[in-house]
């Protein structure tokens, strides 16, 4: 029970620190990109990627926002990983994507990429791409040093309470984010069925 209790304990405390302001400039934002007919590219890799791959389908039937996501697609995926290696994926992946400055990119990483530590390389590449293009550039991630968090337009960062609980808090949180942001009236367009 005492884990379990010190558990919530944690998520309650986050939902009473994460920083509101970040989420509402990461609503503008996103309003301004689908407004303007961008796209938004969600990059994540393990829990992250299972989160992108379902916060995509949200943006896409609620918002009204053309939203992919590279892990979705598992084929050119492994075949960039096996062909180019796996640290150049999601840059790729933009390339051909012609991501440009109307577009954004939304990251869903514990860390968020840290080139020195050789960790999520791929992310870090990736948004060093979308910052030569000029897209804004989105997270939500659990530690305020890795790269996602020093070059975003708007980042939430979901509050490291307890060491050996930063990954499932953050990929927990990363799912009330989007949540709240495609439930937000100024980007929910459709409504759900319950």
């Amino acid at each position: 029970m005492l884990h379990t209790k010190n558990y919530f304990s944690l998520v309650s405390e986050i939902a009473q620190t994460i920083d509101l302001n970040a989420i509402e400039n990461m609503v503008q934002g996103l309003k301004t990109v689908r407004d303007n007919d961008g796209r938004l590219f969600i990059l994540g890799v393990g829990g992250g990627a299972g989160n992108a791959g379902h916060a995509v389908c949200d943006f896409r039937k609620l918002c009204c926002m053309e939203t992919y996501a590279p892990t979705d697609n598992v084929c050119e995926l492994t075949a960039r990983t096996n062909d180019e290696g796996w640290e150049t994926v999601f840059k790729a992946w933009l390339i051909t994507s012609k991501l440009n400055e109307k577009d954004a990119v939304l990251v869903f990483s514990v860390g968020g990429g840290n080139k020195e530590k050789n960790v999520s390389t791929n992310l870090v590449h990736a948004l060093e791409e979308a910052k030569n293009r000029k897209a804004k550039i989105y997270g939500v991630v659990g530690k305020d040093g890795g790269y996602t968090a020093t070059v975003a337009d708007a980042v939430v960062i979901v509050p490291p309470l307890d060491p050996n609980l930063v990954t499932p808090l953050s990929e927990g949180y990363q799912a009330i984010v989007w949540h709240c942001l495609v439930s937000h009236p100024d980007l929910q367009v459709m409504k759900t069925k319950w």
